[in-house]
């Protein structure tokens, strides 16, 4: 969430090292929710990433891994009731967004910075010299991470999405990027492209840039009064059973073949001038047959979530894949209207697999987070909510990142911790069957329907 640049701007840390900290009670003051959710514990940012923003969240076996941008923590998820901080890594640089893969822990850095080192500091992106990218960390010992190699790329990384090649020991990484500009020397215009990385699993040192396929050959979408141009991508999911992958593009909605990992595809594109200003971010359903998109009206920092804004801006708008196509079905935002000084728009969330059902959670920053059923394409609808009151004073805060993992739903709050929600209904209890060894949202694995 780079938009606007003024909505998060953080001071490089000085502050290194290792922590620990246990749940504490869930601050939950005033919340409203729905009568299946039930807040288990709520660890508060400590040390080196206080005063962070918390970002996304990858899970492998009890342990969850936390970017923030200040850098990342590790917890040990094994009683969800009571995770516990491992150990945090200061790291500064916009917005660590992170997965996790065999061990290795991989961070996006999308801020110019003086060098590649997490002791780096902010730099403009004018001096060519000046290094964004992904870093690599190894984190076999979760107690103590290692940073063991990093891969420069134009433009920066905003996101990226990890595609697994087992068979020749590598994984490959596709990074997005946005907003060029004629006066910065390693990010310019038009960037209708994104970078793919390939990472040799064995030889992390050669890391590298293998191919910048074009996505956008005529400019993607010019864009409007509302809505952004074209000029690279936010956010990509990739969904590997089936070869295929969705890109978020600021103006444009695609479909993309990925069979050949290092040179995807465009096989269907989709725009919404008159409701979508900013593609952010994909979510498939359990067999790859549907995909929700969500626009970031509003850069994460606007309040987006009420009655003069409507149903349809801001929103999560629901596709049905038919013979490698997008069919539009339906808008789907939270039936609750927030207040003028909360930042709420439609964020990040990821599948909870039930078999027949097509269900997600999903984060709407201060709007708290929404359990809702797309299985009806054109009906979606709410089935559990969590939401907190409006911060006092009015701040950026909320939900940025809400995932579902092994029967436990967790959260990071922006500005103040990592979170754990239990749901118990009858149409979302049997996920709690479907056991994963790791999960990175944005490389999303098959469900049966």
């Amino acid at each position: 969430m780079r938009r606007p640049r003024t909505l998060v701007l953080l001071a490089a840390l000085a502050l290194t090292g290792l922590g620990s900290q246990a749940a504490a009670a869930p601050p939950d003051t005033g919340a409203t929710k729905s009568d299946n959710i039930t807040h288990l514990a709520s660890v508060p940012m400590t040390g080196p990433l206080t005063g962070g923003v918390n970002t996304d969240i990858a899970f492998a076996g009890k342990r969850a891994y936390v970017g923030n941008y200040a850098g990342f923590a590790i917890y040990d998820i094994g009683d969800p009731a009571n995770p516990q901080l491992i150990s945090q890594v200061s790291c500064p640089g916009s917005q660590n967004d992170i997965s996790i893969y065999d061990g290795l822990l991989f961070l996006s850095t999308d801020q110019s910075r003086s060098d590649s080192s997490c002791q780096s500091i902010p730099q403009s992106p004018k001096i060519k010299e000046s290094w964004e990218g992904i870093k690599i960390f190894d984190v076999r010992d979760p107690a103590n991470p290692r940073y063991v190699a990093a891969v420069e790329t134009k433009c920066g990384s905003h996101t990226h999405t990890l595609i697994p090649d087992p068979a020749h020991r590598s994984v490959f990484i596709y990074n997005s990027s946005y907003f060029p500009n004629a006066e910065y020397p390693d990010c310019q215009p038009p960037n209708d492209r994104i970078d793919i990385v390939k990472v040799p699993l064995r030889e992390l040192a050669k890391a590298a840039v293998v191919a910048s396929p074009v996505l956008f050959p005529d400019g993607g979408f010019p864009g409007s009064e509302t809505g952004y141009e074209t000029s690279g991508c936010h956010g990509i999911t990739a969904f590997p059973a089936r070869k295929i992958a969705a890109a978020a593009c600021m103006g444009d909605g695609v479909l993309l073949d990925i069979s050949r990992p290092a040179a995807p595809r465009v096989i269907d594109q989709v725009q919404d001038a008159a409701n979508f200003s900013f593609w952010h971010g994909a979510t498939f359903n359990g067999d790859g047959s549907k995909v929700v998109f969500m626009d970031e009206l509003g850069g994460g920092g606007g309040a987006e979530c009420n009655a003069e804004v409507g149903p349809s801006k801001g929103a999560t708008a629901v596709f049905d894949i038919t013979n490698r196509k997008l069919k539009f079905r339906s808008y789907y935002k939270i039936p609750r209207h927030q207040a003028a000084q909360e930042n709420c728009v439609s964020h990040n969330g990821s599948l909870i697999p039930v078999r027949g059902r097509d269900i997600m959670v999903q984060a709407w920053y201060q709007g708290g987070f929404s359990v809702w059923d797309f299985t009806d394409s054109a009906r979606p609808h709410e089935i559990g909510y969590f939401d907190r009151p409006p911060r006092v004073p009015a701040s950026f805060g909320g939900y940025w990142s809400v995932y579902y993992y092994n029967g436990t739903i967790y959260g990071t709050e922006a500005v103040t911790a990592f979170d754990t929600f239990k749901i118990t209904d009858p149409r979302t209890d049997p996920a709690a069957r479907v056991v994963l060894s790791e999960l990175n949202v944005q490389t999303q694995p098959a469900f049966r329907r």
